[in-house]
């Protein structure tokens, strides 16, 4: 059976809200995969590292395979010692950063979709290295994904299917810069926005998102149509994306239309009255600008 994923929370919860938001999914979610662990900035860790372990145990007790999201942006020797020393706790390790990768030689990892896999020559590097799964980027087209798929032998492959598009990192905070405030004395600013800071053009249009060192999608990416032919390209797992809406109707509407439940139109629109007046795009997968909606499967 194709699988779920939910992916890392990339917002800045508290500490409440982000424990109950995993006790629903763990015990209500009908996911198979759960990626936990910080990835936008490392200033937010102390904040949800102390509850991973019990987070993670109840994931598991629900049935959930657990993994661990390393940061973006991997910037000092005690970061990849942390990677190391995870994963000779035994934790499965999504690397989000090219200096991950030596640290991770030579054992199974995941690639996820922050690092450049976009060809023939960079997956087979990939699979030499351990990775048994790879995230392509967002912006990989229909076309550059079948071209993944046929060389990716035994490697998994799992493309987003809902949520904010991740279209690049900083080491620069510019959440903080538009509070007038510096990185290092940031505040924690980015928990005042628990979706992301909305970023409009100069005629009034909201385009992108903040979310501290990230730059983002305004729309929720909703491939929930073209998950049926993804499936028979041999696409292994679908990721969800956390947002600040119902994940667990969101789960429920994307495991009912893998499994032909629901009519993947109604469970689009369902999926539309969730989220409000976010606009839903899809534009990269179908050789668009990403902010595109195409109105039809692949």
């Amino acid at each position: 059976m194709t699988g779920l994923t939910l992916g890392p929370l990339l917002f800045h919860w508290p500490r409440a809200k982000r424990r109950d938001f995993y006790a629903r999914i763990a015990n209500e979610a009908p996911v198979d995969c759960v990626h936990l662990g910080e990835v936008v900035c490392s200033k937010r860790e102390p904040f949800s590292a102390p509850d991973l372990p019990e987070i993670a145990e109840r994931l598991r007790a629900g049935g959930k395979q657990v993994v661990l999201s390393t940061l973006a942006l991997v910037t000092s020797r005690r970061e990849v010692q942390a990677i190391r020393e995870s994963c000779d706790a035994g934790l499965l390790i999504e690397a989000n950063d090219v200096s991950s990768l030596r640290a991770l030689a030579g054992r199974p990892h995941v690639i996820g979709p922050l690092l450049n896999i976009f060809n023939e020559d960079s997956l087979a590097y990939a699979a030499r290295n351990g990775a048994i799964r790879i995230v392509p980027p967002v912006e990989v087209t229909a076309a550059g994904l079948r071209t993944l798929l046929a060389h990716a032998g035994g490697m998994e492959v799992e493309v987003q299917v809902f949520g904010r598009q991740t279209l690049s990192v900083s080491a620069r905070c510019y959440h903080a810069r538009s509070h007038g405030l510096h990185k290092d004395n940031c505040r924690h600013v980015c928990e005042g926005e628990p979706d992301g800071l909305p970023v409009a053009t100069l005629d009034g249009r909201s385009i992108l998102a903040v979310n501290g060192t990230q730059t983002m999608s305004h729309g929720y990416v909703v491939l929930l149509r073209e998950m049926a032919a993804l499936a028979a390209w041999g696409v292994h797992r679908f990721r969800l994306s956390p947002q600040d809406v119902d994940m667990v109707a969101v789960a429920r509407l994307a495991r009912a239309t893998l499994d032909r439940t629901i009519d993947a139109e109604a469970a689009t629109a369902a999926v539309q009255s969730l989220i409000g007046d976010v606009p839903l795009i899809n534009g990269y997968l179908h050789g668009r600008e990403g902010l595109a909606w195409v109105s039809r499967s692949l």
